[in-house]
């Protein structure tokens, strides 16, 4: 039988659109099934990648959190953080090791901060950074506010640290002598200065050699007293009066400020002229107070951490000094004690307490 070409050629053009129309049908089911496999690969994509690191900052310190000073601090250093894009919870993870005052308690809570394995200590006075240094040498350890660092076999030099350590020192050996001079301008007539100090703080003992050098230069006698807490401190003023003391100056120390209540409520029994290197005591009730921002220096800790956690290296970063000092004078002290504070003085003070 014969069939007509141009009804072959009809029927080859049906099959052909037959082949196309399925060969379109079958790409678009692939595209479909590649755009679905796309689509539920992303959230598995998302999951695979590593979430960024949160490090973590050890912050070691011998006194109570529930100090204000203390409370203070801490705000300063986490807002020094923040401004550097630090944020808590967020970036960084602060791991918080505080002995209450009671210093023997240092050496367990430095280990477990190195055992945690933080990326940085932050050590607040020379005990607690002393142990920080004995329990590591690899984890960077930032000084929150160290006495003497060099004096203390903490740092090598000020300009080039070395090891593992740096941060801010606060010159308060240095500080002494203008303390001495401060108590000779409101009484020029002392002639016996006690000094309060704390032996177990290797940084009273720099405190110490500073005083006898400046004692000599304006022939001032000394009367070093020890005190490693309480009954140390009442037993202290106790000689103070007994031996005719002129004025006392507190040594820079955690301990000695812990108990700046105390101390400042024994002087004015004693009615002895008290100067301090940490302001808190004058605000305390101490008479007279010559020292650095320690509120600042913890705010400017924050500045090495970042440093830090951004590769720098501790023996790169030289150790700061504070470039301005506060004088602090309570007025109210100054007239329990029968004194008239030197207009001179006042005129200095950057803060006066009525």
């Amino acid at each position: 039988m014969s069939v007509p070409i141009g009804s072959v050629h009809g029927h080859r053009s049906y099959a052909g659109r037959q082949r196309e129309a399925a060969t379109q049908w079958r790409s678009l089911v692939g595209c479909l099934v590649t755009l679905t496999l796309a689509l539920l690969s992303v959230p598995f994509a998302a999951e695979a990648q590593p979430a960024a690191k949160l490090h973590r900052i050890g912050f070691l310190s011998p006194s109570s959190p529930a100090d204000p000073r203390i409370q203070r601090f801490l705000e300063a250093f986490r807002h020094g953080l923040r401004e550097l894009g630090w944020v808590e919870g967020q970036k960084i993870a602060l791991e918080y090791r505080r002995a209450e005052e009671r210093t023997e308690r240092l050496a367990d809570l430095t280990r477990e901060l190195v055992s945690l394995k933080v990326d940085v200590i932050v050590a607040a006075t020379t005990p607690a950074i002393l142990l920080a240094q004995h329990a590591t040498g690899t984890i960077p350890i930032v000084m929150a506010v160290a006495v003497d660092p060099v004096a203390t076999g903490l740092v090598a030099s000020l300009a080039r640290p070395g090891g593992n350590i740096t941060g801010l020192s606060m010159m308060a050996p240095e500080l002494i002598g203008i303390q001495m001079q401060l108590l000779k301008e409101l009484v020029p007539t002392i002639s016996r200065v006690a000094l309060l100090w704390n032996p177990t703080n290797a940084s009273n003992a720099s405190q110490l050699r500073h005083a006898q050098e400046v004692a000599r230069a304006l022939e001032v006698r000394l009367q070093p007293l020890e005190a490693r807490g309480p009954s140390e401190i009442d037993s202290a003023f106790g000689a103070m009066t007994r031996e005719g003391a002129d004025a006392v100056i507190v040594f820079v120390d955690s301990t000695l400020a812990h108990h700046r209540p105390r101390i400042a409520e024994l002087a004015a029994q004693s009615r002895l002229p008290a100067v301090y290197g940490l302001t808190d005591h004058a605000e305390a009730g101490g008479l007279m107070a010559y020292g650095p921002n320690v509120t600042a220096m913890y705010r400017r800790a924050a500045t090495y951490v970042d440093k830090i956690l951004k590769g720098a290296k501790p023996a790169d970063l030289p150790v700061e000094q504070p470039t301005k000092f506060d004088l602090v004078i309570n007025l109210k002290t100054a007239k329990a004690l029968g004194l008239t504070m030197p207009p001179s003085l006042v005129f200095q003070a950057d803060k006066v307490l009525q």
